[in-house]
């Protein structure tokens, strides 16, 4: 048992360091010289030299100011959108047997299988014709495909875990749907519904196919970003990506004693 779980935590240290190398990548090319990093051919793994000229440099353009604001704004949308349209489809799938409402997720999950561009060109032209091209809204219907399936499962899941007599309970008492659901209800699922909203506000922050295709005269971030390194300016890009990186990571460590099992897993049912 014990040889069981020491090659439990081997396996779970060379994964964290496999996500995490990455990040720590960017903060040396954030807080070291081009020298050490770019201009050679295997740059050195150990910070040797502290520097804030990158960020200096960085800051000084803020050309990249807009776009942070732009997916910020767009982040948020989709995650009110996801909440507005995952609450009453969970609940919906929810109140049905398990054995359909399990067909109907997996088939909302077809769009998340196929390439983002094959779905993102055919909308674009009806996008065109609506107003919805190069605006914030656009960019968050399109963005709300890929968030909304992910939305609608943890909601699904919230509802299969909490107790169902509570519910029953509010409509014997004499209580109407709107105010079970508003009292009983709704604070019972009150942890998915944070977690459906950082997903989707984290999916949206780092989406970056649709936000090129959909608004490519107001790029989003990510498409900024793109655009600096594309143009052989990739250490400012990876000081601003790294300003703006941390905020979200803060945010994850916070809230990651609310991802619970039950609402990750709890989705689908047999």
């Amino acid at each position: 048992m014990k040889n069981k779980n020491t090659g439990s935590y081997l396996i779970a240290i060379i994964m964290a360091i496999i996500f995490i190398y990455p990040l720590y990548v960017l903060i040396l090319i954030a807080f070291e010289p081009i020298s050490l990093t770019f201009e050679r051919l295997h740059p050195y793994q150990l910070p040797l030299v502290f520097t804030l000229s990158n960020f200096e440099s960085s800051l000084k353009d803020l050309s990249l100011v807009s776009p942070v604001l732009r997916s910020v704004a767009v982040a948020f949308t989709v995650g009110i959108l996801a909440l507005v349209l995952s609450v009453p489809a969970g609940y919906g799938l929810y109140k049905i047997s398990a054995r359909y409402s399990n067909k109907i997720i997996m088939l909302l999950f077809v769009t998340n299988m196929m390439p983002a561009i094959v779905i993102a060109i055919p909308i674009s032209i009806y996008f065109i014709k609506l107003g919805l091209y190069n605006n914030i809204f656009g960019i968050a219907l399109a963005q709300e495909l890929v968030v909304l399936p992910i939305s609608v499962f943890i909601m699904l899941g919230g509802y299969r875990s909490m107790p169902a007599d509570l519910e029953n309970q509010a409509y014997v008492d004499g209580a109407s749907f709107l105010s079970a659901f508003k009292n009983v209800i709704i604070p019972l699922i009150r942890i998915p519904l944070l977690i459906s909203f950082l997903l989707a506000w984290m999916t949206s922050w780092d989406e970056f196919t649709y936000a090129v295709i959909i608004s490519p005269l107001n790029p989003t971030f990510p498409v900024s970003l793109y655009d600096y390194v594309s143009r052989g300016e990739p250490f400012i890009a990876s000081s601003f990506a790294l300003l703006v990186t941390v905020p979200v990571i803060v945010i994850v460590v916070v809230l990651q004693k609310y991802l619970k099992g039950e609402y990750l897993s709890g989705g689908m049912k047999i």
